[in-house]
């Protein structure tokens, strides 16, 4: 066992959670903690299918006395959000996450945890591996590459499940029953660009970093700052002020992240450095008055870089710049039904050059089909009028509330029960696998919980020891209590 989780409760949890860490499992690369999750499966004998893409459902039988009982459902993703610090040296493809601890809380050195949905994978197994647990049947679901778009969800083979009852194991707010959630889609538009020969001799890195980060659906609605944003307005007001070029220009890390990092490389008059500088400088404070409190660790600094041999032509370096500072990022519209939800929003998510070709990856999200559409349509039509080539594609259903279904009812009960009061029911402006495989299961009842997970999708990312042993509690509770139709 690391020696951070030495001692921690539920142990049952926390080993699991351990020997996942030790696994790379980035996103479509989740080959390695497939074999874990087989290897726990095999220890039980338990019958086990995987579909085409890497999916596993694992099946456990009743408890005795229970085999009547109708199906439930754990499902837990696999993959993680692969996000470091600039400094810091980790290859995700092959490096062991190192975890911290610090009071309650568990964090990693200078990457992402994966938490997010490590501690729903590690739960869904110590059931698994759970000896004295009064359970109906049991059905594991594993499913892979959810971080990039739902994709394992999507295509997960309908007619595989039995279920009747769906509880998915992917929340981050402890007390809380998550039933509902935001469908989203991905709205990418490319460019070729023209590439002229260098003029000016000396070239400059300007970076935005700093920012909080954090995931593009729960931490929309928090003000921070979006690095793209950013550094197209800083280099807006170079272009503005001097005859500089652009070479190349990228930032963010993935469609569901809001970007902390973004660079430019600008090629300028030598003895204009001072002016350019100052600029920047200017530039810092302006933003940083801007976020205030939201964010508060924003850098934009200027260093000298070796001279590339080509730019962007000017007019294509230009319109880079104005769509970068123009697109639209954040909160849309909130639910005029749930009280501080996000009902609409767009991620301005990554910037990228490569070649003659520079591409802008942006996601939208909402509850309503129709409003997902009308936001995904009005950044492509921006994309447009930029003469950007625009693909749209990845798109997944929301999940409609039930408030009163049989398992919300029963899980609320519980919640009452052991903790002396009950959940709060919550929709999530974030996409829940629930949505993507209930649609193919109609009359599936499905329900989220999870411990408290803190900046998902950041190197600040950290998980609340005291909630998860709460939540293995619930968790405990939950697979054994008896619904009105058995369970």
């Amino acid at each position: 066992m690391t020696d951070s989780l030495e001692g921690l409760e539920p142990k049952e949890i926390w080993k699991h959670f351990d020997a996942i860490a030790k696994i790379p499992r980035a996103s479509t690369k989740e080959a390695a903690v497939i074999d874990y999750v087989l290897s726990q499966a095999g220890h039980g004998g338990y019958e086990v299918m995987q579909d085409k893409v890497g999916n596993l459902v694992v099946r456990k039988p009743a408890h005795r006395g229970r085999e009547a009982a109708p199906m439930v459902m754990l499902q837990a993703h696999l993959d993680m959000v692969c996000e470091k610090d600039e400094m810091t040296v980790h290859n995700f493809d092959t490096d062991p996450i190192q975890i911290v601890r610090n009071g309650d809380w568990l964090k990693a050195n200078g990457t992402t945890l994966g938490a997010d949905n490590g501690v729903g994978i590690a739960a869904a197994l110590a059931v698994m591996a759970s000896k004295d647990l009064a359970h109906g049947p049991l059905e594991f679901v594993f499913t892979v590459d959810e971080e990039t778009g739902l994709t394992g969800a999507t295509e997960f083979s309908a007619g595989m499940l039995k279920s009747k009852y769906y509880l998915n194991l992917d929340t981050e707010e402890t007390d809380t029953i998550c039933i509902g959630c935001a469908g989203g889609v991905k709205t990418i538009g490319r460019r070729h660009i023209e590439l002229r020969k260098a003029k000016a001799v000396q070239a400059w890195r300007v970076k935005v970093s700093g920012l909080r980060g954090g995931h593009s659906g729960v931490d929309i609605h928090q003000g921070r700052g979006n690095a793209l944003r950013i550094l197209g307005g800083v280099l807006q007001s170079v272009l503005r002020e001097h005859r500089a070029e652009i070479s190349e220009v990228n930032g963010g890390s993935a469609q569901n992240a809001i970007p902390r990092e973004a660079f430019a490389i600008v090629l300028l008059d030598a003895r204009r450095e001072t002016e350019l500088r100052s600029l920047v400088a200017k530039s810092e404070q302006e933003y940083k008055a801007d976020l205030g409190t939201f964010d508060e660790g924003l850098r934009i600094t200027v260093e000298p870089v070796s001279r590339p041999a080509k730019v962007m032509k000017a007019t294509d370096g230009r319109v880079v710049v104005d769509l970068l500072a123009s697109l639209p990022h954040g909160v849309l519209a909130m639910s005029p039904d749930v009280r501080g939800l996000t009902q609409n929003s767009t991620n301005l998510a990554t910037v990228s050059t490569e070649g003659e070709t520079v591409e802008i990856v942006t996601s939208q999200r909402s509850a309503i089909e129709s409003s997902k559409w009308a936001a995904a349509n009005m950044v492509a039509t921006i994309f447009r009028l930029a003469e950007f080539g625009v693909e749209q594609s990845g798109s997944y259903p929301g999940w409609k509330p039930e408030p009163n279904s049989d398992v919300v009812v029963k899980l609320q009960a519980t919640h009452e029960k052991l903790f002396g009061h009950p959940a709060k029911l919550i929709a999530m402006h974030a996409g829940l696998e629930c949505g993507v495989i209930g649609e193919k299961y109609p009359g599936m009842q499905m329900a989220s919980f999870g411990p408290t997970i803190v900046d998902p999708h950041s190197p600040n990312e950290r998980v609340q020891i005291s909630t998860v042993e709460a939540f293995w509690k619930y968790l405990k509770a939950g697979v054994s209590v008896r619904l009105r139709h058995g369970f």
